[in-house]
């Protein structure tokens, strides 16, 4: 592991001073060192505008007077002999104005637990970490023609002790990784565990940027979790939150009494909607400061990537403004110039250092290029969230049978432009909180088993659409209330066979999309895809193709969004041979009606749907069908 040495070089201040100095971490905050054979913590802030900077802390009385820092070159100083691991302080910063207020560290490894605000000395050294095949073999064509099957996961409420309090780092690391592991999926991803003061944010209103949330343990526990995952095979995403932060009056906010972090125009320097700040990213030391951050999490606790939070709130100077309050740039654009560079530079930076991150953008902008190269103009990310897809995907499952009809372009358009960017498919955590209802409550439906259908069709057009994928917690076992972050999931359900019969399916689909090259290996290629009878728009029924590198694996979807069954349906196909069904929603197994294709289908010259030859085949009432071209022998 490297080093964490703490005194700052002057080339080092250079680097911090001109945006490029992306392990400030090293040197800036607290660190335990020795010097002139003492042994004890060095502390180091940056704060230029302000008049005085003290240590206070529990080994003084919070009283900051004798333990004064020195300034140079924008950064203050102090080691204090004799102090070590687990001592609580802060920064008493004295304003131009004579102000004294306490401020947490902003490079703090770890911090007190909420309502408690300040910061930890703590060392991130010594931890023998037990990845290493995992980081060995972690280095092919950045999962782009690999499987990705994500985990959406809020540590908090993904289960809770009886006494209602929190699984800890240590624990999660053997339940929940053994649950994800054993259902199939590749990867946890994790709401924000960046400390922060309120649990009703879940995360992403931070305080401490370089501190693991300190709800579920130490830093080191969190260590073992990530450890644990990649012995297990699974990447570790983390969302990530660059766009803005909270007001708290111990975090960043007008740190050294000016707006040092964030934008002096206030026009720019907050989010009114959610009463936060933006980062100032024309700004050298912040851009060093965040990039920095994000490196931090790959390189002291082996993250495999980072989901980047509201990245529309950084590509446009006027997110969620009214029309008076608009702006533009120099350019007479909206366009928020400083934030897309520093999207470039980012992506630039970590795939300097780590060519195989997951950096994934959830954009909910048209902004084109999010995916291209930063060398071709593009933002670098390798990874979109397609949220169109999931927004009307969603919004024509609500839809009542007749009014599905006439709005199948809702669930099919998206078919049309799966290649524009490198796209993940979410289902992910704001689609189920709020009153929006959870996945299985949107489902439209006569009675619980057409909405359990109605589900497993969606889950199984999903797992066929080009495009990696992403579930939140709860989704699998057919959840029925909103999610809510205070509580655990609605595990009881397991006790009932209708939901026990789904997480067998989910589990059952996830292990059959891990097993079939065709439904990952081109994802972000045309070839990989091909329409069967694009034309109907109000059949209920959307058919087509996806190819394996190959070019000998294929697979036949075809998922029926209406509650009728077809017997002896005519499906024109590509090739003629033989086809075998290998995956139906639809088994009793799953809680299905058991319609299903037990013999191999055998094509006919017979031309239909624009093919020359074609299969007659049976197709379940809301459900979703697989099969799989045999190649002939010789």
């Amino acid at each position: 592991m490297t080093t964490l040495a703490s005194e700052a070089s002057s080339d080092a201040l250079y680097l911090l001073h001109e945006g490029t100095q992306y392990q400030s971490y090293h040197f800036l905050g607290s660190h335990v060192e020795e010097r002139n054979g003492r042994k004890g913590v060095n502390f180091a802030v940056w704060a230029p505008n302000a008049k005085q900077v003290n240590i206070s802390g529990s080994f003084n009385g919070w009283n900051g007077s004798n333990h004064q820092m020195s300034l140079a070159d924008g950064v203050w100083t102090l080691f204090i002999p004799e102090l070590g691991e687990s001592t609580l302080y802060k920064y008493e910063i004295v304003t131009l104005d004579d102000e004294c207020y306490l401020k947490s560290d902003p490079y703090a490894f770890h911090s007190e637990l909420r309502p408690g605000t300040a910061s930890i000395v703590t060392s991130l050294e010594g931890y023998e970490w037990q990845d290493e095949d995992w980081l060995e073999n972690n280095t092919s064509n950045q999962f782009l023609h690999k499987p990705l099957l994500i985990y959406e996961v809020h540590l908090g409420s993904w289960k809770r002790k009886e006494d209602g309090g929190f699984y800890s780092y240590v624990e999660l690391a053997d339940e929940l990784v053994d649950y994800v592991h054993e259902r199939g999926y590749t990867h946890i991803e994790l709401m924000p565990l960046e400390e922060h003061p309120l649990d009703a944010s879940w995360g992403y209103q931070v305080t401490s940027y370089f501190s693991v949330t300190s709800r579920f343990g130490s830093p080191k526990d969190f260590m073992y979790f990530v450890d644990r995952c990649h012995q297990k095979g699974i990447g570790v995403i983390m969302d990530w939150v660059p766009a803005h932060f909270c007001k708290d009056a111990h975090g960043l906010s007008r740190f050294d009494g000016t707006p040092l972090y964030e934008y002096a125009d206030s026009r720019k320097g907050e989010h009114p909607t959610w009463g936060t700040q933006v980062f100032d990213y024309a700004k050298p030391e912040v851009l060093s400061f965040l990039i920095s951050n994000a490196l931090f999490w790959m390189d002291v606790y082996h993250i495999d990537g980072l989901r980047v939070d509201a990245v529309y709130s950084i590509l446009t100077l006027n997110f969620d403004r009214e029309e008076e309050d608009r702006i533009v740039n120099e350019q007479g654009g909206d366009e928020n110039l400083e934030g897309i560079a520093f999207l470039q530079k980012l992506n630039a930076v970590v795939f300097s250092r780590y060519p195989n991150a997951l950096m994934m953008a959830e954009d909910s902008s048209s902004y084109p290029g999010v995916t291209a190269s930063v060398e071709n103009g593009g933002l670098g990310f390798n990874y979109k969230w397609n949220l169109g897809f999931t927004w009307n995907t969603l919004g024509y499952m609500k839809k009542n049978q007749e009014e599905r009809s006439s709005q199948e372009d809702q669930l099919t358009n998206s078919l049309l432009n799966a290649w524009d960017e490198n796209y993940i498919l979410p289902y992910a955590h704001d689609e189920v909180v709020h009153s929006n209802k959870s996945l299985l409550g949107k489902m439209s439906g006569d009675d619980n088993w057409q909405r359990f259908a109605n589900l497993r069709v969606l889950y199984t057009y999903m797992m066929g659409h080009p495009g990696k994928k992403l579930l939140f917690m709860g989704n699998e076992f057919g959840q029925i209330d909103d999610w809510n972050s205070k509580t655990t999931l609605e595990w009881d359900l397991l006790k009932f066979e209708e939901h026990q019969q789904f997480e067998h399916y989910v589990r059952t689909m996830n292990h059959f999309y891990i097993a079939e090259r065709a439904l990952w290996e081109l994802d972000y290629e045309p070839n990989g895809f091909e329409p069967i009878n694009a034309e109907d728009k109000s059949d209920g029924l959307v058919s087509f193709i996806r190819n394996a590198e190959n070019g000998d694996e294929q697979l036949v979807l075809i998922c029926n969004f209406k509650p009728e069954t077809h017997e002896g349906y005519r499906l024109g196909v590509m090739r003629p041979g033989r086809y075998r069904e290998v995956f139906n929603s639809d088994k009793q197994e799953f809680g299905g009606s058991g319609v299903t294709n037990d013999n191999t289908l055998v094509s006919e010259e017979w031309t239909c749907q624009d093919c020359q030859h074609s299969i007659t085949v049976s197709i379940p009432p809301l459900a979703a069908i697989v099969l799989k071209y045999i190649p002939s022998e010789g």
